[in-house]
């Protein structure tokens, strides 16, 4: 009865000031019955999941056991958004191993062995390509222009609740697409660094920030001194041991750059004609322009996170960063979150990031105060294959 009553209310509640309503992994599961009970159509059920915010990490495992509840590719495209957003969130807690934390001796030892991986073994790896298909989320939609130089899948609107928000408000698919990229040391070099797109002009914003690189991070953890044991969790089906680690301003050599936000300056000259005999101001004569110029946002900014570590080999299997912005920067959020599985490559099996996801807020007017205060929200999901 509870249960019913939860989700009776649920879909027929409608609130002018929308919100997300904060859900358990569990409540989404209960959420998802209940539509596919209703037999609702794909739009109705991705229109739910929109207004939703998650509270646990939905894991790629769980999602694809939700697959069955998806009628149709909006709902496919809102479990993405789902676990990107809480792709750095802790799963449930019946989903954690029940160990014990090791104490200080062990916690040393295990940290030693990770900081041989990190800095030695997987900063040793050789020169390697891949290819990396992307999928990119975003609200803030309409405000997309149609010569924006990226071939969309999105049908803007189409899967949201006119009644309950405006379509622009919900991160909906935006599109996928599929690079050659390279990787030095175990890190990916960014494949953006040449490239023409007119990014921030055609709506959309790029990373052209170097991908975080575990040795780097590792190193800078240590030279901190604060990492400190937070939990166990599984990844990929094996318990791994969760430490959290900050690295403040002094020490920091994170390196963001996003492109690109506005600079809007005032040109040409507006000239006042004399006052009129009634006392008028007069007309204006001349040519008053705004002129707009695209720039980057780059800083090295501090930043905390988490390090996954096998406690049996020291591998570290999943990075998790998050970059500390101040108020007053036009990106606001950076967490990313990097996982690294065993991959063949050749007659050789190494350990090698396999999927990525990065969650970002930005102000896409910049700093110059032009137009309305906005924020937008931008995820992407990213998978590894075909390592060579």
């Amino acid at each position: 009865m509870k249960k019913s009553l939860w989700v009776l209310l649920f879909l027929t509640a409608v609130s002018p000031a929308w919100a997300a309503k904060k859900i358990t992994v569990q409540q989404l599961q209960e959420l998802l019955t209940s539509l596919k009970a209703a037999n609702k159509p794909d739009a109705d059920v991705a229109g739910a999941l929109k207004q939703v915010e998650l509270t646990e990490q939905l894991t790629r495992a769980t999602m694809n056991s939700l697959a069955g509840y998806a009628p149709g590719p909006g709902t496919t495209a809102q479990f993405y958004v789902l676990e990107a957003r809480s792709a750095i969130l802790p799963p449930p807690p019946a989903d954690l191993p029940a160990n014990p934390a090791p104490d200080a001796a062990t916690q040393t030892a295990l940290l030693g062995k990770a900081a041989d991986y990190a800095t030695k073994t997987f900063a040793q790896l050789p020169h390697l390509t891949a290819t990396r298909t992307t999928l990119r989320f975003q609200d803030n939609t309409q405000a997309v222009a149609a010569s924006s130089g990226i071939h969309s899948g999105a049908e803007y609107g189409s899967m949201a609740d006119p009644n309950l928000v405006i379509a622009s408000q919900f991160v909906t698919y935006i599109n996928s697409a599929q690079t050659d990229v390279t990787l030095q040391n175990g890190a990916e070099l960014n494949p953006l660094v040449n490239d023409k797109t007119r990014w921030g002009a055609n709506g959309y914003i790029a990373l052209l920030g170097q991908s975080p690189v575990l040795g780097d991070v590792f190193q800078e953890a240590q030279s901190a001194g604060k990492i400190v044991f937070l939990r166990w969790e599984s990844v990929n089906g094996k318990t791994a041991a969760v430490f959290t680690f900050s690295v403040d301003k002094k020490k920091t050599h994170y390196a963001v750059n996003y492109c690109c936000f506005p600079d809007i300056d005032q040109v040409g000259v507006a000239k006042f004609s004399a006052p009129t005999p009634l006392g008028g101001a007069g007309g204006v004569k001349g040519n008053l322009q705004t002129y707009t110029n695209y720039k980057n946002f780059k800083a090295n900014v501090p930043y905390h996170g988490e390090f996954f570590i096998d406690p049996g080999t020291g591998v570290v299997v999943r990075l998790v960063t998050q970059a500390d912005f101040k108020d007053s920067d036009v990106v606001r959020k950076e967490d990313q979150r990097i996982d690294y599985t065993p991959v063949s490559v050749g007659d050789k099996t190494l350990v090698l990031p396999t999927e990525a996801l990065v969650n970002t807020e930005v102000v896409p007017n910049g700093d110059s105060g032009a137009g309305k205060f906005s924020i937008r929200h931008t995820l992407f999901v990213a998978e590894y294959k075909d390592y060579k």
